[in-house]
């Protein structure tokens, strides 16, 4: 890597992961490098150069294969890019396709840019999608736009701040739902897109679920996009007044309508998000989600600022509070997808920003910041075991089977956005240092478990 483009990464440094696929492990450098790598020998399979890091673009998410095609996605949305997704054949690299999440003037959505604004609008997709084998579809929500400022780029924005569902092999899209037509507050819509079958209206629909940075979960029909449902799910909520089935856009409250005048005002939640990035889990048995929620505003005033390439062009001013004791900023919550509900939910302080898991036994895991691995019951959040790892936690815990024998892992490694915007003096106690630790669970006793055969 070259040290200049440490100086300009947005965001930290940063790899979400990598995709194994016959033999080979497919993986995204921050410098926006895509390789495959010979998983018996470590040599290089192929590798290609996705963008340039000197305009401002980084590659920091997981890649994702659907139907024999390798897809990735780009970083630096806030750098006055033009996000974007490409297509590749897994096996030489040839790139097949780019999708550009900022529509020209002459495609699909193009009118819904003033002048040449898309050439820098955002709409990063730094987080993998996710793939239905069944309707041949690949979900990939879509970032911000750029910069933060609404006011410097009039129109909906397309196809920023929207789930798009694309054709894996051309890169088509089949549909897409604008979650927030010109974001000003940084919102995102790339959070993870989870699959599950819901009964809605008494019919058993196959959908969508996001939790949004912005508060709503929305509920969508994974053929068509068609939105179903779209509930606030935390308990402050300032940017708008509510969803409009109808047309399924945002109502922008009075106060956001107000501070887009260079007012400057209290917005929640803040651009953190009601959830950041950290993956929900579902479950099939409960029909809840289990997520690390957030109840963090921000004092928000829009500024004009001139672009420059490969500098971060947010033209907007920001701040977090300071915490305040007996006022928890996190919470792990069961939500209702369908309606918002907080079926129950545990104080978490700090806030937590690692993942959650949902398991058919009857538990939730996830890691704190703290670095402790935690248990609760999935029925009402009681704390039923926790372990101490080296170093805090800001990653999902997975589970796996080997050989009949069930086993948990998680990765643990202070760092992130909120120990950079959400400083907490339980931090000073936590070690640095990257590790990974491995759980196995014991099956229930029997006598021949007590005692097995030598």
């Amino acid at each position: 890597y070259s040290k200049k483009m440490f100086r300009m990464v947005c965001c930290g440094f940063i790899n979400r992961g990598a995709v194994i696929f016959d033999g080979k492990l497919y993986r995204q450098t921050l410098d926006n490098r895509v390789m495959a790598i010979d998983m018996q020998n470590g040599e290089t399979v192929w590798t290609q150069t996705a963008s340039d890091w000197q305009d401002g673009y980084t590659m920091t998410g997981t890649p994702l294969l659907a139907n024999g095609v390798l897809i990735t996605g780009t970083a630096g949305g806030d750098m006055g890019t033009r996000g974007f997704l490409d297509g590749w054949d897994p096996q030489t690299g040839e790139k097949l396709w780019r999708f550009w999440t900022t529509a020209a003037p002459d495609q699909p959505g193009g009118d819904s840019w003033e002048g040449d604004t898309y050439l820098r609008g955002g709409g990063a997709t730094w987080l993998s999608g996710s793939y239905d084998p069944e309707l041949n579809l690949v979900y990939w929500g879509i970032g911000n736009p750029g910069p933060w400022n609404a006011n410097m780029r009039p129109g909906d924005n397309l196809f920023t701040d929207t789930i798009v569902a694309l054709r894996p092999e051309t890169g088509e899209i089949i549909w897409h739902y604008q979650v927030i037509p010109n974001d000003t507050y940084d919102y995102d819509s790339v959070n993870e897109l989870i699959h599950a079958t819901l009964t809605i209206d008494g019919n058993s629909r196959k959908v969508i679920i996001q939790a949004n940075r912005n508060g709503y979960v929305y509920v969508l029909d994974r053929a068509t996009g068609e939105l179903l449902r779209a509930s606030q799910f935390v308990d402050k909520l300032t940017w708008a007044d509510g969803i409009d089935m109808e047309t399924g856009r945002p109502i922008r409250s009075a106060a956001t309508i107000e501070n887009l005048t260079g007012v400057e005002k209290t917005v929640w939640p803040s651009n953190i998000g009601g959830k950041n990035w950290a993956p929900a889990s579902f479950s099939p048995e409960t029909d809840l989600l289990y997520l690390n929620g957030l109840e963090i505003s921000m004092q928000f005033k829009p500024v004009v600022m001139a672009w420059r390439k490969g500098t971060a062009y947010a033209a907007a001013e920001f701040a977090f509070p300071e915490p305040v004791p007996g006022e928890p900023m996190g919470y792990l919550r069961a939500v209702d997808p369908l309606s918002g509900k907080r079926v129950w939910q545990v104080p978490v302080d700090p806030p937590a920003n690692g993942g959650t898991l949902a398991t058919a036994g009857g538990l939730i895991f996830t890691g704190l910041q703290t670095g402790e691995l935690a248990a609760y019951d999935i029925d009402d959040g009681k704390l039923l075991w926790e372990y101490q790892t080296p170093s805090g936690i800001i990653a999902p815990p997975v589970t796996y089977e080997l050989d009949g024998e069930q086993y948990v892992a998680i990765q643990s490694g202070i760092g992130g956005l909120f120990s950079w915007f959400l400083p907490n003096p339980k931090f000073a106690t936590v070690t640095k240092g990257a590790s990974i630790t491995v759980f196995k669970l014991f099956k229930p006793w029997s006598a021949d478990t007590a005692h097995p055969a030598q």
